[in-house]
């Protein structure tokens, strides 16, 4: 594992915010969600596509907040634009988002 410098570390913005909505996305190889997240007013709503299927359904992630990097350039996954990236614990193929332990207010910067 290589050694990360805090000053690469204070590079990556890690944001919290809350799941808006949630729809399938058949269009991709692995299963997916496409995912519209709400990070506050500084940064707004953003798009994401996550391999969560196999630990969560779209109706139990509305209204979830979530741990996710803002800062990554814009990916291309099939026909949808990914704005950020939701982080998680990976076991295999299952995904366990990373959240904040209480509700906390959207955009608030993780450190």
């Amino acid at each position: 594992m290589e050694t990360l410098s805090w000053s690469d570390f204070s590079k990556v913005d890690m944001r919290v915010g809350t799941i808006i909505s949630a729809n399938e996305f058949p269009e991709v190889r692995n299963p997916a969600y496409k995912l519209e997240i709400d990070f506050g007013s500084e940064i707004g709503i953003r798009k994401t596509s996550a391999q969560i299927t196999t630990v969560y359904s779209l109706n139990e992630l509305i209204g979830r907040q979530i741990v996710a990097v803002v800062n990554f350039p814009k990916k291309q996954i099939a026909n949808f634009m990914s704005e950020c990236l939701i982080l998680g614990a990976v076991d295999g193929k299952d995904v366990t988002l990373l959240h904040p332990g209480l509700s906390v207010k959207n955009g608030l910067k993780i450190s």
